[in-house]
């Protein structure tokens, strides 16, 4: 299984970040990266900050649940690959990313470490949700304030054209997660905060972080 994970999907996201976007144009390709198994955290269970950074930032993104193989798959027949929709929480080392994209080197210090990767202990038929992934509004509260709000209709690359780049490259399989990139409003957490996130108005996460 592995988890797949989009940047800088949201224009609004890599403005707050300082990253050039560029237009999600004819020919243009994502930036994504992977994370390990290892890197799941689940069931709500807490994230303990980790002791090798000093900024860890949560950034809650729309996940999506592959379930069924394919390679080389044709945006216009992406849509057969997934049937539920879930939410995470990509935990970032932001400290350890500047330095890397600083020097030029891959993020995977800053990306990639246990339990980085929470995901929502249910996922959720996309046809309970009107069907159309690119309609979907999630939200993300730390103690009770609304910190992020998403709205798929505003992703640079749809679902479907990340799914055709991603497998131009690498064989999807069933259980795979795409990670779809977070919206505005990312920020750092602290012992004892509370994360709570909700896809369409409903919970799907809900855990505290230590």
């Amino acid at each position: 299984m592995k988890i797949i994970c989009i940047g800088r999907n949201y224009a609004a996201h890599a403005e707050e970040l300082h990253h050039a976007t560029g237009l999600a144009r004819e020919g243009a390709e994502p930036i994504w990266f992977l994370k390990p198994d290892t890197a799941l955290l689940r069931n709500n269970d807490p994230f303990y900050i980790p002791s090798f950074t000093e900024e860890v930032h949560y950034e809650c993104e729309l996940v999506v649940r592959i379930c069924r193989v394919g390679r080389a798959i044709s945006e216009r027949f992406a849509h057969r690959y997934y049937e539920e929709v879930g939410l995470g929480i990509d935990f970032t080392a932001r400290d350890l990313q500047r330095q890397a994209i600083a020097e030029g080197l891959p993020w995977e210090r800053a990306k990639a470490f246990d339990h980085s990767a929470a995901v929502a202990p249910a996922f959720v038929p996309l046809a309970e949700l009107g069907g159309d992934v690119q309609r979907l509004r999630f939200a993300l509260e730390v103690n009770g304030q609304t910190r992020q709000r998403g709205d798929t209709a505003q992703m640079l690359f749809t679902v479907d054209r990340l799914i055709a780049a991603v497998s131009r490259y690498t064989t999807l399989r069933m259980g795979d997660l795409l990670f779809t990139g977070t919206p505005a409003g990312v920020g750092p957490v602290q012992p004892g905060d509370t994360l709570r996130a909700t896809l369409e108005g409903r919970e799907l996460l809900r855990f505290d972080i230590q």
